[in-house]
């Protein structure tokens, strides 16, 4: 019924380590994963917090303009994704005049939060194309198997290399 957005663009913390605190709360319920962000000790914790609040948010917002009752309970982090910034370049003077590069890295975080119901009108679109890949996978799994007796065969011939060797010396 409600689904919103939070996005904080150019954050000073490195896409890697902001996935890997994304990756805690991706897919739980709003209020826990603000539990969980307030005691990770990941220092990407604390933007994403405030994201996620945010995204609460803005669907108490969103759902007071179309009227609608919105519990906070049911809010699900339906999407959330870390996407690579622009990168600051920076110099570090060395000795005999050498410079290295810096690379100071920055981050765009989304969240999406949805209710249940949101989230069931969605999921059958999505599962639809992923129907049709496993048919498509279906036969290069018979090739790998086609492939595995030619292997046999190369092992025969290098066992018996060292015996031919043996009978030259």
């Amino acid at each position: 019924m409600v689904e919103s957005i939070a996005r904080v663009r150019h954050i000073r913390v490195t896409p890697m380590k902001a996935r890997r605190v994304v990756d805690l709360i991706r897919g739980k319920q709003a209020t826990e994963a603000l539990a969980i962000l307030k005691f990770a000790p990941q220092s990407a914790s604390e933007p994403v917090y405030k994201l996620v609040a945010s995204a609460m948010a803005n669907a108490r917002v969103k759902a007071d303009a179309t009227n609608s009752y919105l519990d906070e309970q049911d809010l699900v982090i339906s999407r959330a994704f870390v996407d690579e910034g622009t990168t600051l370049k920076r110099f570090r003077p060395r000795a005999q005049g050498r410079a290295f590069k810096i690379l100071k890295r920055t981050s765009h975080i989304t969240v999406v939060l949805a209710t249940p119901d949101e989230m069931v009108s969605v999921a059958p679109a999505a599962k639809a194309p992923a129907a049709k890949a496993p048919a498509a996978k279906a036969p290069a799994a018979k090739a790998p198997a086609a492939k595995a007796p030619a292997k046999a065969p190369a092992k025969a011939a290098a066992s018996k290399a060292p015996a031919a060797k043996k009978a030259g010396n």
